[in-house]
């Protein structure tokens, strides 16, 4: 081997080296990069919300009055009718089920404990705020409940014009189901608490996922919203990564571990809010067409085509050593 041909696998090796330190950047990565366009992974200021809730956190309040689920490992709740339809995405619903895996479905009850990432183009609409392997069985209550009065509908109503102002909208429906310290399946003595929220009033709908304490695990989790043909789809950052506990202190809504969605409109035109931003760098989003996040997708595609080039870079230079 000469020493120009020495010297230029010295120089590809370099290369190949540097292209493998840069491809460690996560999407997390660019989705803290994002100062108007994409939620934010930085904690917020404050966990607690300005509504009269009697819960810790960001929590709806829950417990007293609630009906609770059945105690079965990869249970679902009975079809629950709706006292008034939600819109999800152009669908008005009467029904819903509260699946013990974290997740919530409309036509039917879903027992499935292996999440899949979203987007998942499958026949579902599904709405998960934790969706992996849970276990009620022995510990953790799994409770839902309506409400269309009293102190919930003006606290969602406060929130709900707080992240997405100039709407002036006005609340009548909530339904809130609440996983309270559920371990993972087989292993007890974890905790997990959290929550979705669906709001509804006039023609707007709304989802809330509230986010208490999350033990670690080494289960994949899918956290955020798909649809059928995934037309409209979200993954909080997070999910499917080692940092599932950070859950409880990232938000798109400055709330410590809340993350909050606009689910009635049917199509978009910007990856933004489709309503005016709320005066913080954390905007909430409503609803956009594939990619619903430029910059988490962005970041995506970039590590994707590191990888790529790295991959092909290295078969490169193996075929000079090979000569």
């Amino acid at each position: 081997m000469d020493k120009e041909l020495v010297t230029m696998r010295n120089q590809m090796m370099l290369f190949v080296m540097f292209l493998l330190m840069t491809s460690k950047v996560t999407t997390a990565d660019f989705v803290n990069t994002s100062t108007t366009d994409g939620p934010s992974t930085t904690p917020a200021t404050t966990s607690t919300t300005d509504g009269p809730s009697t819960t810790p956190g960001p929590l709806y309040p829950f417990g007293a009055g609630d009906t609770v689920s059945s105690r079965s490992d990869d249970g679902s709740s009975p079809p629950i009718t709706l006292e008034q339809p939600f819109v999800y995405f152009g669908k008005p619903y009467q029904q819903i089920h509260v699946n013990h895996n974290g997740h919530l479905t409309f036509n039917a009850a879903f027992a499935s404990y292996i999440p899949y990432r979203f987007p998942a183009f499958s026949s579902r609409d599904l709405i998960a705020p934790f969706w992996t392997d849970l276990d009620n069985r022995r510990n953790g209550t799994i409770s839902y409940r309506q409400y269309s009065s009293g102190s919930v509908l003006q606290q969602a109503t406060q929130d709900i014009n707080q992240y997405f102002p100039n709407l002036g909208f006005s609340v009548n429906w909530v339904f809130v189901a609440t996983w309270d310290k559920v371990p993972y399946y087989n292993t007890f003595g974890t905790e997990i608490t959290f929550q979705v929220v669906l709001i509804a009033g006039g023609q707007s709908s709304f989802i809330l996922m509230n986010y208490g304490e999350i033990a670690p695990t080494t289960q994949n989790i899918q956290a955020g919203y798909d649809t059928v043909n995934s037309i409209h789809y979200f993954s909080i950052p997070g999910s499917f990564q080692s940092n599932d506990t950070t859950f409880s202190y990232t938000s798109n809504v400055n709330v410590a571990g809340r993350w909050a969605f606009q689910t009635n409109a049917t199509t978009s035109t910007t990856d933004g809010p489709s309503t005016t931003p709320a005066p913080t760098s954390d905007e909430p989003f409503a609803i956009d067409d594939f990619c619903i996040d430029s910059i988490f997708c962005k970041g995506q595609g970039l590590t994707g085509s590191v990888y790529m080039l790295s991959t092909l870079l290295i078969l490169v230079f193996l075929t000079i050593l090979n000569h």
